[in-house]
């Protein structure tokens, strides 16, 4: 049997059940949730942002279990259709739709009926009439070929079983000289057997890492070009949050 159900549903389990009640009652999110796992402090959720999410209320982006911010690196334009993959409560697609306005559009998408709920509620709240949320797996991203301009995810494509695949849809559903541009956790190349096969560790972000050989490795056999890893922090002595960009070819 594959391992992929087993990884999606302790991560869905984690961020749909103790995350997603976290972040309904909490200002201070962190992808760990209740930080047992080895992340968490000033190295996720709300305190990274500062005044990239001007307008944005504070309650969404109070429940941000990310580690980085990457509309700040989007390079984003009115007009432009953004997708967020594992959107959680909506922070990053609402700071996108601002972004892109008028004209564009932003998607999250997101497996969690908790967190769509929160995004949802979060999107009313700030009055965003370009937002749409939508539920769904990042390895089957309900949205047809070449729809978007960009993508975006923060601290989650890490958590995926497939990486490979996750990539592909994305590359799938950019345009042709769409961009790719997120937050995500790296593994340094040393990172120990035992964190990468905690189950635990997963949905707290680390076993699930790719290194930065393997994240390039990955966005070129998806079709991407110009590929980018850059570290911004460490989040682990084991790992860093990194921005990842790339461009999908015309």
């Amino acid at each position: 049997m594959s391992q992929q159900p087993d990884i999606r549903e302790v991560v869905r389990k984690h961020y749909a059940g103790e995350a997603a009640r976290f972040a309904a009652r909490s200002s201070d999110g962190s992808c760990c949730g209740n930080g047992t796992s080895s992340c968490g402090g000033e190295s996720f959720g709300a305190s990274l942002y500062a005044d990239e999410a001007a307008g944005v209320p504070v309650v969404a982006v109070g429940a941000s279990l990310g580690c980085g911010v990457p509309t700040a690196v989007a390079d984003l334009h009115p007009g432009e259709v953004v997708l967020d993959l594992g959107s959680g409560a909506g922070a990053d697609v609402l700071i996108a739709a601002r972004r892109v306005s008028p004209g564009g559009r932003a998607i999250g998408l997101d497996m969690t009926a908790e967190m769509l709920e929160l995004a949802r509620k979060h999107a009313v709240e700030a009055g965003a009439d370009n937002v749409e949320f939508l539920e769904g797996y990042l390895e089957e991203i309900p949205l047809p070929d070449a729809s978007v301009d960009v993508v975006l995810s923060n601290c989650v494509i890490n958590l995926a079983a497939d990486k490979d695949v996750v990539l592909a849809e994305a590359s799938r559903v950019l345009r042709p000289g769409g961009r790719f541009a997120v937050t995500d956790i790296v593994a340094d190349a040393g990172m120990d057997e035992a964190t990468k096969k905690d189950m635990e560790q997963w949905a707290g972000c680390l076993a699930g890492a790719l290194t930065e050989a393997e994240y390039r490795t990955a966005l070129v056999g998806a079709g991407f070009a110009d590929v980018e890893v850059v570290e911004t922090h460490r989040v682990h002595d084991h790992a860093f949050s990194a921005i990842v960009r790339a461009r999908k070819p015309l």
